[in-house]
């Protein structure tokens, strides 16, 4: 447990000044926030140091290999794979903003002298991008999320084979009511630390979310999202079913694709069919707007796919026309021939060589995910913790001679003013993220640069400790959890000078 300095006390609690609440804690007790206690007089963190050791195996322990005679050989290894990270999970968090960063740590890499500050940050500026591997119709765009009936978030616009949904921010965790700022604030707690929640879109879907693992979407687990678009679809696959079937359909909500009509069957040769799609045609075998969105066949709300179609045209049609209707999934599929009358009629045994299409179109579908991106906004207390001068900080992550992670993991630093980043949760330690009351969440953010330019930019050069000192108090070393990435790789930054 880390120890954080004391500024007060009256009738033996502690005055926590960690954050704005600024909790009286009792002996043995902790905070509103279950972040730091009481013990025995001395205000701690409760949650552990977290360092990365970049080498780091077998359950856990530090694994040196030695030659004969004891002394450590040249292994082959450039890439410092022995080398020590401070992540900012579990160090504590600078309020009020005057006081530096818990750890501003020292190192040498590479025979440069290079410095971490690391910070758990308060922010009430934030939120998380939620990306949900499905074509099934989760809600209307721009649709109210809620959890326990507060609104949290809103449906955004959707992406290719995923639904988005945007979640947090400022405004629903202080400008609505009590209610609404906790449970927004709980629930992206929850979801950046890789808990299942469970959410209702106004107008759409129920839906059980957890980072890394599948959507369940009224009460149904998602397998795989969609291969591509209908119209991708028939152009991937247009050669393997040139000599099996006359015509497809790939039923697909956004661009539903026909083979005969297809500039990819053109090319092959594939002969009019007379085939007649409801919908709205785009380009020549892409069709807009076949039905309803919904969870049925593609994304759409139809379970029966001739709904889709219209009469066939008896001058090009024939009998004996074979069709295959197929969802951008595979998860459905039909194999129709057309009587006499020119009417489809569903075969129950479908032919061995178009099963096997079928499934080539499910292998080709990536396992359905549900993806968690932190994104905040790292403003008064973070940079004034860094240095003396906060905007010298926002220039020096523009110039790239300050790297930015979060919890070790890579952050992207979004272009424009200020220093708004994003970061995956998979990429991060187990339980990187904590609450403060009033309410913002709690979230890790290392700014690494060399020692040289941590002082042009005004740094807190009094409060630098070598890195020994701070992994003396590390009381939890994991690996880091993005194969070859280190957030101290020569890679990461611009060798310059700042300021």
């Amino acid at each position: 447990m880390v120890k954080q300095q004391v500024e007060s006390a009256v009738n033996g609690k502690i005055r926590c000044d960690a954050c704005p609440v600024m909790c009286y804690i009792s002996d043995g007790k902790s905070g509103a926030c279950d972040r730091y206690a009481n013990v025995g007089g001395d205000l701690v963190r409760v949650d552990p140091l977290t360092i990365l050791e970049n080498g780091l195996s077998d359950g856990g322990k530090v694994v040196a290999f030695l030659p004969e005679g004891g002394k450590p050989d040249w292994d082959g290894d450039i890439v410092h794979a022995n080398a020590t990270f401070v992540t900012a999970v579990g160090a504590g968090t600078t309020y009020p903003d005057y006081k530096p960063a818990p750890f501003i740590v020292s190192q040498k890499q590479n025979g440069i002298d290079m410095v971490t500050v690391v910070t758990e940050g308060i922010f009430s500026y934030c939120g998380a991008k939620v990306k949900i591997d499905t074509d099934r119709f989760i809600g209307p765009e721009t649709a109210a999320v809620r959890v326990d009936g507060e609104p949290v978030g809103h449906v955004t616009t959707g992406e290719y084979g995923s639904q988005m949904l945007s979640l947090g921010g400022v405004h629903h965790l202080t400008g609505g009511s009590k209610k609404e700022g906790r449970v927004t604030c709980d629930t992206l707690m929850r979801l950046c630390n890789r808990e299942r929640v469970e959410m209702v879109v106004d107008g759409g879907a129920t839906l059980l979310l957890q980072a890394g693992c599948p959507p369940v979407i009224n009460g149904v687990e998602e397998s795989r999202m969609r291969v591509g678009c209908g119209s991708a679809t028939i152009g991937m696959f247009a050669k393997q079913w040139k000599n099996m079937v006359d015509e497809v359909v790939v039923v697909d909500d956004h661009i539903t694709g026909v083979l005969s009509e297809h500039q990819a069957g053109k090319l092959l040769d594939v002969q009019p069919t007379g085939i007649k799609i409801k919908g709205r045609r785009s380009t020549p075998g892409r069709y807009f707007q076949v039905a309803e969105p919904g969870t049925g066949w593609g994304g759409t709300n139809i379970s029966d796919p001739l709904a889709i179609l219209g009469d066939f045209d008896a001058k090009v049609a024939y009998p004996g026309l074979r069709l295959l209707m197929v969802s951008t999934t595979g998860d459905q599929y039909g194999y129709y021939i057309l009587d006499e009358n020119l009417q489809p009629v569903l075969q129950t045994i479908l032919p061995a060589a178009i099963q096997e299409t079928v499934d080539v179109v499910a292998e080709n579908c990536e396992p359905a995910m549900v993806s968690v991106l932190f994104m905040g906004g790292a403003g008064g207390s973070l940079r004034a913790g860094v240095t003396t001068n906060p905007v010298r900080l926002t220039r020096s992550v523009r110039d790239a001679l300050t790297y930015v992670s979060c919890g070790g993991a890579p952050a992207y630093v979004w272009p424009g003013g200020g220093i708004t980043v994003m970061a995956d949760v998979m990429q991060m330690p187990s339980n990187s993220f904590g609450y403060v009351p009033t309410p913002a969440l709690v979230a890790p953010i290392e700014f690494t640069m060399r020692l040289e330019d941590y002082r042009t930019l005004g740094g807190h050069m009094e409060a630098v400790i070598p890195i020994e000192e701070a992994v003396e108090l590390a009381e939890r070393r994991i690996a880091p959890l993005v194969p070859g990435a280190w957030p101290m790789a020569e890679r990461n930054f611009k060798w310059g000078t700042g300021g």
